[in-house]
């Protein structure tokens, strides 16, 4: 079935290759933040590291989700206001984080269209590597720098979603934290760009009333971590690091939260991801903080990968391309 799926992968992108599937240009600079493993890798924060710098270059970004467990159909704005359970907790995320405008929608192409009609300058992709229907101008690609590419072996046999030869392809890959399997992956020079991004977090954020509170805080103590999130175990990690004793939550990948997951029996904090959340509604008490996380760079990565990205842009925006109208039903969703 590996084999059958990788087989079908590869004649996909073959056809929009050759031009046998329309490939929709927006109009402005497309830069996709992807992976080719299925499971948290580190993307979001990365799209927002880069919006933010984007907006601090004189840009005017607007991201582009799919909006996973989204119960709207079509594609549409993002409000900061919006319900999780409607919009998807990413997209409620990066509206709330970003401050730039969001679409979200599995028609990508067209939620690309509805930013630049905003009057987005540059649209940047969270996930979509694999969506060949968006042209782009950057693909930058993040690996959990611990796992690696797994066994190696493409879906169902493996994690990965195309082969790792698709790296030779991409603008930069950007391995998250540190680990035997990245260090392995760069050595062998794969692709043309290798750097490396950690997550930090400083602060836990009370959901009820906002306050605010040194993670450190937390040290010595203990505290119930929740996490629907891809890879659980780096958020439990991140906690341990500073000294927290962890009594560990994980939650499949976009699970929903409600007090069976989120209330227990005793008085200890209840820690959680932002993207965990944004979904918990009204089942929050004094108990329960959001640990948000950034994107860190060395100098010298933040440097090269900035400047790999503004030369796409810029290659792209000296460019007069005629914008492709395509009916929906020509662009894959």
């Amino acid at each position: 079935m590996s084999a059958l799926y990788a087989g079908i992968s590869a004649l996909r992108r073959w056809g929009y290759q050759k031009g046998w599937r329309p490939r929709l240009r927006v109009g402005c600079p497309v830069i996709v933040v992807g992976n080719l493993s299925v499971g948290g890798t580190g993307k979001t924060p990365l799209v927002l590291w880069l919006s933010g710098r984007l907006s601090a270059a004189g840009y005017q970004p607007g991201i582009v989700t799919r909006g996973y467990t989204g119960t709207l159909s079509g594609v549409q704005r993002v409000a900061p206001t919006a319900e999780a359970a409607e919009v998807g907790d990413e997209a409620l995320l990066l509206a709330r984080r970003s401050g730039v405008p969001v679409a979200r929608g599995a028609d990508r192409p067209a939620a690309a269209r509805l930013l630049v009609d905003a009057g987005c300058d540059v649209i940047v992709c969270d996930d979509g590597l694999q969506h060949y229907a968006l042209e782009r101008d950057c693909e930058l690609v993040v690996i959990d720098a611990e796992r690696g590419l797994g066994n190696g072996g493409l879906l169902p046999a493996g994690p990965l979603r195309e082969g790792p030869q698709r790296l030779a392809s991409v603008d930069a890959v950007i391995f998250n934290g540190g680990g035997t399997a990245g260090q392995a992956l760069a050595a062998a020079a794969l692709f043309p760009v290798a750097l490396h991004m950690r997550l930090a977090a400083a602060e836990a954020v009370a959901l009820q009333g906002g306050a605010r509170r040194p993670l450190t805080a937390f040290s010595g103590g203990t505290v119930h971590a929740v996490a629907a999130i891809g890879n659980p175990r780096r958020f439990f990690g991140l906690l341990r690091g500073v000294g927290i004793r962890v009594i560990e939550h994980p939650l499949p990948d976009h699970a929903p939260l409600g007090s069976a997951q989120l209330c227990f029996a005793d008085e200890f904090p209840v820690l959680m991801t932002e993207k965990d959340a944004v979904k918990c509604g009204g089942a929050i008490d004094r108990r329960h903080w959001a640990v948000p996380v950034e994107a860190l760079f060395s100098d010298a990565d933040e440097h090269v990968l900035l400047e790999t990205v503004f030369k796409c842009v810029r290659a792209r925006r000296r460019e007069s391309p005629a914008t492709t109208v395509l009916r929906r039903s020509d662009v894959d969703g």
